[in-house]
């Protein structure tokens, strides 16, 4: 009953005292009724006749220092940086208003001589895109900028999935001497656990693949630190052995945000003059401890009962972030035998492919309920956790691949009257798809995403009694295929040139 209180933002339950005594100073209660099939949602006052909530007041985001900022400690006294991401809820280490609590990392009260001496942080941060800290800089992702040439001062950020190939122009004659090229130079950093904590986390080679100039592979036994050598081949050829081509970071993380394991695959390869400009790859991807990764939903095109890949983009520009577990997936409200909209708050199921669904609860109001308060409650039972902003065209889209994902088009329909609460009371979901690619074997593809939020007036009575209203949700496919059109290759062409005598000498 507590947990429910709360989270319906109605602050600490009622004691019994006040409930004998509710003349005392009492303020509005909202009290949560057990009653029949379904849960009740009853506002009462006690004491007073206002029906408006207790007004919140808003907590401050959590200030992140920028990259480029010493670390020597500064005055506690100034302007604060720029906020990064909203994590006030997340941060239940903070207890002391207008006052820093030792070693709560997530503290906005807390200045960087603060920081600097905390031996740890009481309790991790969640931040779904901050620059991994090693224990002298960042992770750096090396990438192309503004050409295809490699950009070492490109770091790597949490939950970013990123894949991206780029070139390097490099003298031969000093492969030996080139970090970018050194094995070392990719497995010697130390990651942070959690920002600016003391805890760090090494990266563990785990494979090491060997490619030779004819494109052999050859995985070692061994995982030792591998240094470029340059040699020289028979016919005074000379060439760069041992060099890195490609770069797989693969780093594992708790629910908190703590990163606890960071391993790395690599291919090193023999170069020569006529393979440069060389081009490397890198990848580097986020595992959730305890679950296991997303399985594709088709590859390329969508399979009928998988469910649809769903994301976010933090930043314009950026990569999909697709978290690792089903939330990452489009998803809507269950349907339980007891329809009861609070037992059901949380609990979401997966949308499938090709698969029309309906759920739904049934909600118990009276006319005592402020109306902000169940709008906001309702919106929430519908959208779930973060509603994603885009939709994965293909059953195996890429996260950094961008232009494979398909924006989410929110609408929000409700009636213009006045002096009348619009409670939202249905999501109607519509995903459009086409068949792509061969005739005989077509693919399915998302082309159009739609979420229509649609509410209906709840006009206020006076007569106190109990209303119930449908909170439901609907997911609709429409396959919007063009009538294919089969198609024949043209009959090929004989390009044959005689000699100008061939027929001589009669002609």
């Amino acid at each position: 009953m507590v947990e429910q209180w709360q989270r319906l933002g109605a602050g600490s339950p009622p004691s019994s005292q006040e409930l004998k005594e509710p003349g005392k100073g009492a303020q509005p209660r909202l009290i949560i009724l057990q009653a029949g099939w379904w849960s009740s949602l009853v506002v009462t006052t006690e004491g007073l006749n206002s029906t408006e909530p207790a007004p919140t007041t808003p907590r401050p985001a959590l200030s992140a220092r920028p990259p480029d900022t010493p670390s020597v400690p500064g005055p506690s006294s100034g302007p604060r940086p720029t906020p990064v991401t909203d994590v006030a809820a997340l941060c239940v280490c903070d207890l002391s208003p207008a006052q820093c609590d030792v070693n709560c990392c997530c503290d906005p009260d807390c200045s960087s001589v603060d920081f600097s001496v905390f031996s740890d942080c009481s309790v991790p941060v969640v931040m779904y895109g901050v620059l991994l800290q090693t224990s002298d800089s960042f992770l750096r992702f090396p990438s192309p900028l503004t050409s295809s040439l490699c950009t070492d001062n490109n770091p790597a950020a949490f939950l970013m999935n990123q894949a991206v190939k780029c070139t390097r122009s490099i003298n031969l004659e000093q492969c030996e001497e080139m970090e970018a090229l050194s094995m070392a130079h990719y497995s010697s950093p130390n990651i942070l656990r959690v920002p600016n904590s003391k805890t760090k986390v090494p990266i563990t080679v785990q494979s090491i693949v060997i490619q030779s100039l004819n494109k052999t592979l050859t995985r070692l036994a061994d995982t030792h630190v591998l240094e470029p050598v340059l040699v020289e081949e028979a016919g005074a050829v000379k060439v760069c052995t041992k060099v890195v081509l490609e770069v797989k970071y693969s780093l594992t993380y708790t629910e908190a945000g703590e990163v606890t394991k960071a391993d790395l695959s690599l291919l090193l390869g023999t170069v020569s003059d006529a393979e440069l400009p060389l081009q490397q790859k890198f990848e580097i991807y986020f595992i959730q401890q305890n679950t296991k990764p997303v399985p594709l939903s088709g590859n390329p095109g969508y399979v009928a009962g998988l469910p649809l890949a769903a994301g976010f983009q933090p930043h314009k520009g950026s990569g999909i972030i697709q978290t690792m577990n089903r939330y990452g997936q489009l998803t809507i409200l269950r349907s339980t035998a007891e329809q009861d909209c609070l037992a059901v708050e949380g609990i979401r199921t997966p949308v499938l492919f090709g698969y029309n669904m309906q759920s739904g609860c049934k909600l118990r109001l009276t006319s005592t309920i402020t109306c902000p308060l169940v709008v906001e409650k309702v919106k929430s039972l519908l959208k779930g956790q973060g509603f994603p902003d885009y939709v994965a065209s293909f059953g195996n889209s890429q996260a950094q691949d961008v232009l494979d994902w398909v924006p989410v088009h929110f609408i929000t329909q409700a009636p213009h009257t006045k002096d009348v609460c619009q409670l939202p009371l249905a999501l109607v979901i519509e995903v459009k798809w086409t068949k792509y690619g061969s005739l005989l074997n077509p693919q399915a593809k998302i082309v159009n995403v739609t979420a229509n939020l649609i509410s209906s007036s709840y006009p206020k009575t006076n007569s106190g009694k109990e209303r119930t209203v449908l909170i439901s949700t609907a997911v609709t496919f429409v396959d919007v295929s063009a009538p294919a059109v089969a198609g024949f290759r043209a009959r090929p062409t004989i390009n044959a040139k005689l000699p100008f005598n061939f027929f001589f000498p009669f002609v």
